[in-house]
């Protein structure tokens, strides 16, 4: 590819590519043209140049077209070996390659270039569009905890002999919710940031999914008070071998996003099982599930479900993907039968009896 780029940028060597390609096929077709005679040499040659013109600059194409023709009428319209044509036929003819070749080359290159062109467009109307989805969705994710905050720590400053115990407990806990949901958002911003630049570097260690899993659950005290989540602790799973950072806030992000779209009462049940080669994690709740046109869509960067009335950048779907695949792994999501949704995490992993993983 890097090769590919060089002799792009290259006009010099297009020159000799584009030359050397007219006089080498040129002589093959010279070597065969009782077998396969001058008409079809014309289109030979033709096609040489269209290929390079999907490739190099309007110059280097122009000469390989005019080269071509030159050449198609020396060695192969009679009389062969001089640039007279005998015929007025053959003179159409040449006269016909010779404007369709050069035309060819023109027209290919201005679309390529047309193409290049509006290829740069889209690509700089999407980055708007992702900023400005970044940056509206940030203006609330990032505002709302904020105020809250600030708002809060005044009421402590101005009102403190006024308040109440539990008034003030009160306060804390928003202090403490809006600050948790800044650090989810920043969490995540650096995640993506991470993803994007390719820097994940996995830290391999061997590990007990049962505490991944309660260390979950637990960071997801504070939003779930109004959900259940269910957990069934297993005593005979082996450990396994792979980032529990990374592990961890693929669950996390799941239940996070489950939390927000289910009702209130909601039960989001978490499953741990394996197989001879991987761990795998299933995150089941028994909300309204996903719109089937869209389900394909959830884990798209700033993407959310049309009609979302509750916060958030789009992100935590996206980034817990990115970090299945950093394992090799993947997350699979699937409305079920009954109602909710079901995502399934498959993450590629050795594993062993946790009495034996210490001697590994």
């Amino acid at each position: 590819m890097e090769s590919f780029k060089n002799i792009n940028e290259n006009r010099t060597l297009q020159y000799l590519i584009g030359i050397g390609s007219i006089l080498f096929i040129s002589f093959i077709c010279y070597l065969f043209i009782d077998v396969i005679g001058y008409h079809v040499v014309a289109l030979v040659l033709l096609l040489v140049v269209s290929i390079l013109a999907m490739f190099f600059k309007i110059l280097p194409v122009v000469i390989a077209a005019v080269l071509s023709a030159l050449i198609w009428n020396f060695l192969f319209i009679q009389p062969q070996l001089t640039f007279k044509i005998s015929t007025p036929e053959d003179a159409l003819l040449f006269l016909m390659y010779f404007v369709i070749a050069v035309m060819n080359a023109v027209f290919t290159t201005k679309i390529r270039k047309a193409e290049a062109v509006s290829r740069k467009r889209k690509e700089r109307e999407k980055t708007i569009q992702l900023y400005n989805t970044l940056f509206n969705s940030l203006s609330h994710e990032l505002k709302t905890p904020i105020a809250a905050i600030i708002g809060s720590v005044d009421t402590l400053k101005e009102s403190t002999e006024k308040l109440s115990t539990e008034n003030k407990n009160e306060l804390y806990n928003e202090i403490e919710i809006a600050g948790n949901r800044l650090n989810r958002q920043v969490k995540n911003l650096l995640n993506m940031s991470r993803l994007e630049s390719d820097s994940i570097h996995l830290q391999l260690n061997w590990y007990d999914v049962n505490e991944i899993v309660y260390n979950v659950i637990d960071n997801n005290k504070i939003d779930c008070n109004q959900h259940q989540i269910i957990y069934q602790p297993q005593d005979n799973l082996p450990v396994f071998l792979f980032d529990a950072t990374l592990v961890e806030q693929i669950l996390h992000n799941i239940v996070h996003n489950a939390i927000q779209y289910t009702p209130k009462g909601s039960k989001i049940e978490i499953r741990v099982s394996h197989t001879s080669e991987n761990c795998v994690f299933e995150i089941l709740d028994n909300g309204k599930g996903f719109p089937d046109d869209n389900i394909e869509r959830v884990f798209e960067k700033f993407y959310r479900l049309p009609n979302s009335s509750t916060g958030g950048t789009g992100l935590g779907l996206s980034i817990a993907q990115g970090f299945a695949e950093a394992h090799n792994g993947k997350i699979k999501v699937q409305n079920r039968s009954n109602g909710g949704a079901q995502f399934t995490v498959t993450i590629p992993a050795k594993m062993t009896d946790p009495k034996n993983y210490q001697n590994e």
